[in-house]
C-alpha cells in the first residue's frame, strides 16, 4: 500500500510541475478595441445638378438644328 502512496504522490507532483512548466510569464494586457460610428452621409445637391446638367446638354445637342449639312 506505501507503494501506491508513493506513485500517486509521484504522479501527482509530475502533474504539478508540468503545468507552471514555462514558468510565470507576465499577464499581457490588450488595449481595449474603441468603435467609431460613421457620421451619416449628408444630402448634397451637387450629386443630381451635374448629372441634371450633362442631361440638359445632351437634349440641346440632340435637338439642335445642323446648319452645316443645308445650302
Amino acid at each position: 500500500m506505501t507503494f501506491v502512496k508513493l506513485a500517486a504522490a509521484a504522479a501527482l507532483a509530475v502533474s504539478a510541475t508540468t503545468a507552471t512548466a514555462g514558468g510565470l510569464a507576465p499577464e499581457v494586457v490588450e488595449a481595449p478595441v474603441v468603435v467609431v460610428d460613421a457620421p451619416a452621409p449628408t444630402s448634397s445637391l451637387a450629386g443630381l445638378i451635374v448629372p441634371a446638367i450633362l442631361l440638359a446638354l445632351i437634349f440641346v445637342a440632340a435637338t439642335a438644328e445642323d446648319d452645316s449639312m443645308s445650302d
